[in-house]
């Protein structure tokens, strides 16, 4: 049985979309069968593993407002042992379109009944808001990823994420945990960053990883390639710190 892990934050511009491509990449990589699911209507994750949205004929809006089979949706990408199921701009209006459906926030659960069985890991690259498409997201997952950028503001919205949450694990997903807090950003030469990491570290305590994501000019030229940053520059930085992450983040579903 797979786990389902929501990596979401409705601050946008965290790393959000980078921990997806790169956590997911790591862990295919470890010779886990993966799954990236890409719920975000700008399909950042999409072209960042070198898959265009606009060629595939089924995407996830397919699968979350028509009805279609999700296996259908699922793409090979070129890393070994990961496969995706794309976004597409169509999700844009999704979160109106959903208002009116019934189920709204259990549509994507449904859906991934079976392929729970098909995978060992399946990541959801969530939308920088709180609205449908999250809830559907977090109500399908067994645990949440945060990512949180190691800069001025970083707490702040946090405690709207944290009731949204809260609000899940009472109404529509009693199990839903979370699966812990990352930092991304860092530079230890800044004091700015050290001091947001450090009252990180007191507000949640053990659910920080140890692993760090530090700057890095490779983790950012790699989208532009269609390649995760291990399939990009295996040694650089980048790759170091997602292959450390997707270490704890494996060890914890071994315990």
């Amino acid at each position: 049985m797979g786990k389902i892990i929501a990596i979401t934050n409705q601050k946008g511009g965290v790393g959000k979309t980078t921990t997806a491509i790169n956590l997911s990449s790591c862990v295919a990589v470890a010779e886990r069968r993966t799954l990236l699911i890409d719920m975000d209507p700008q399909a950042n994750a999409t072209s960042g593993l070198g898959v265009d949205p606009a060629e595939q004929e089924f995407s996830i809006y397919e699968t979350l407002l028509e009805d279609a089979d999700a296996e259908r949706a699922v793409v090979k990408t070129s890393v070994p042992n990961l496969d995706l199921i794309p976004s597409h701009i169509r999700l844009v209006g999704a979160e109106v379109e959903l208002v009116s459906a019934t189920q709204r926030e259990k549509r994507l659960r449904k859906q991934l009944s079976a392929l729970k069985e098909k995978y060992d890991y399946i990541f959801i690259d969530c939308p920088p808001s709180l609205g449908l498409l999250t809830l559907n997201a977090l109500t399908a997952s067994d645990t949440v990823l945060i990512p949180i950028q190691c800069e001025y503001y970083a707490l702040e919205g946090l405690s709207q994420l944290l009731n949204t949450i809260h609000l899940v694990q009472k109404n529509m997903n009693n199990t839903l945990e979370i699966e812990g807090v990352l930092l991304t950003m860092y530079d230890n030469r800044l004091n700015l960053c050290n001091q947001v990491a450090n009252e990180v570290r007191d507000y949640f305590k053990e659910k920080v990883y140890n692993t760090v994501i530090s700057r890095n000019v490779r983790l950012g030229e790699a989208p532009s390639f269609g390649k995760p940053v291990i399939m990009y520059d295996a040694f650089c930085m980048g790759s170091q710190n997602y292959i450390n992450l997707a270490e704890e983040v494996l060890s914890e579903k071994d315990k």
